[in-house]
């Protein structure tokens, strides 16, 4: 997916302010199993997958937690540092070798002081995060695995051929054995 559409998601920007942020965006490549952020440590940049697939876990008694997937035209931010410039929560591991559109954060945020629309599209960007967290909160509270599972099949469908089962098992918090049961019933 190219930048230009991924800005255009989150909010249309005049061609000039795209052309602001083209300026401070770089294009790099890393490969399945690069650990893009890490838990604990103030991040500076932030992503915008073009190809490939991420997931963000935390580490808790020694086991990783996967709360979250990114694909084609997703974010990859500490919102923790994007915000307010603390140590990040979540480590970003990539699942498949990755192109992904690199931005420092601080130049974003030095454009969002010059101009009004970049400063309204960072707006909507963190707001659209916002929602989509407590989305995933909500549906970690009130919904049941299978309804969990069913809502990730229709919202990121792909998943099951990308990532690895014991991965979504993890996100949906519960075990590889039960994951094998709820496909089943969903067949």
């Amino acid at each position: 997916m190219d930048l230009e559409n991924i800005l255009d998601r989150i909010c249309p920007l005049p061609e000039a302010s795209k052309d602001s942020i083209r300026q401070i965006a770089s294009e790099v490549k890393h490969p399945a199993g690069h650990l893009l952020l890490r838990a604990g440590k103030v991040e500076p940049v932030m992503y915008f997958i073009k190809k490939g697939i991420a997931r963000a876990f935390s580490v808790h008694d020694q086991k990783e937690i996967t709360f979250w997937f990114g694909s084609e035209g997703d974010p990859v931010i500490s919102m923790k540092s994007y915000v307010d410039g603390g140590k990040g929560y979540e480590n970003v591991c990539l699942l498949e070798n990755a192109e992904l559109y690199q931005l420092k954060t601080k130049e974003l945020q030095s454009l969002f002081n010059t101009n009004v629309h970049i400063a309204n599209w960072g707006r909507r960007f963190a707001e659209s995060e916002l929602i989509k967290t407590e989305e995933r909160f909500i549906s970690r509270q009130f919904n049941s695995a299978s309804e969990r599972y069913a809502l990730l099949m229709k919202d990121q469908p792909d998943l099951l051929q990308r990532v690895q089962l014991g991965y979504i098992a993890s996100y949906l918090g519960i075990t590889q054995v039960s994951l094998s049961r709820i496909r089943a019933a969903h067949k």
